[in-house]
């Protein structure tokens, strides 16, 4: 009886204290972010669990048993690291000499300022983006094995990061035929932006997919036909794996700054609060 009695004071002293709304919004904003990034985390240890359940495989001849011993000589969902290696002829940059690669995107860019009559200053925009994109037939090897995988599809594939090997911005000139067109339509070109990039040749990539054995030791990674993702990333599994368990410490450590810090300011709140109310009862 005397311990609720101490208790419902406390609840009554706290609602007695006055914290202002500001406070009381950062502290609520800080608790939010917390829940947030635990959310964020827990998703992502759980996406990495999925993945370290895959079955993980490099084109050699114990992958080339299991396929043959396997239902249908197909496995639903693998992981494959490999180097790249083009099936035929690769493709050369059009910038870099001795540079080789199976997948080649150029794009090139016009960056305008445009006048913003509000602002009365230039603003900054892009305009005329051209991009073309070519590939070869290219297949995954452990160099010694003598086992490959083709790899079917690949700009079917999410997670394709091409490597940047060449970039060039050239200012753009403005003769007088330009200089009437920028007073007409208050835009004036700036610079153009040229790019190009690759996946190499002999670069490491990991893809997860579906792999069947075809005519004897012809092996093909192909889109899963049960819906599951089809990924391509151009670096090892052990790596890809890392990459995802950064990201779990990063929301982990975001986790416990706002929500340190949300505890922190409701606690610097109240003690400030109880103080004044010290000061006025003593008064």
């Amino acid at each position: 009886m005397q311990c609720n009695s101490r208790v419902n004071l406390a609840i009554n002293t706290m609602s007695d204290i006055p914290i202002s709304s500001l406070t009381l919004i950062c502290v609520g904003s800080s608790f939010a972010f917390s829940g947030l990034f635990y959310h964020l985390c827990k998703q992502k240890r759980q996406e990495i669990q999925k993945l370290k359940e895959i079955p993980k495989f490099q084109p050699n001849e114990e992958l080339l048993k299991i396929l043959k011993a396997s239902p249908h000589k197909r496995l639903q969902y693998v992981a494959i690291e490999g180097q790249i290696e083009p099936d035929g002829e690769p493709l050369f940059s059009q910038y870099v000499p001795r540079c080789f690669g199976v997948i080649q995107r150029v794009i090139v860019q016009e960056h305008w300022k445009v006048w913003n009559s509000i602002t009365k200053t230039w603003a900054h925009t892009k305009k005329n983006n051209k991009q073309s994109t070519n590939t070869v037939p290219f297949s995954l090897v452990s160099f010694g094995s003598g086992v490959s995988v083709k790899v079917q599809s690949p700009l079917e594939a999410s997670g394709l990061y091409l490597e940047q090997v060449y970039r060039r911005l050239r200012t753009a000139k403005e003769g007088f035929m330009g200089f009437v067109a920028q007073e007409i339509t208050q835009e004036k070109p700036k610079v153009l932006e040229e790019c190009e990039e690759l996946l190499r040749v002999g670069a490491t990539l990991t893809g997860f997919g579906e792999l069947v054995l075809e005519r004897g030791r012809v092996l093909k990674l192909l889109p899963p036909r049960d819906g599951r993702e089809y990924i391509l990333v151009a670096t090892d599994y052990k790596s890809f794996l890392q990459r995802h368990e950064d990201s779990v410490t990063m929301w982990k450590l975001l986790t416990a700054v706002f929500g340190i810090a949300g505890t922190a300011l409701l606690a610097w709140a109240i003690y400030k609060a109880y103080c004044r109310q010290n000061v006025k009862r003593d008064k």
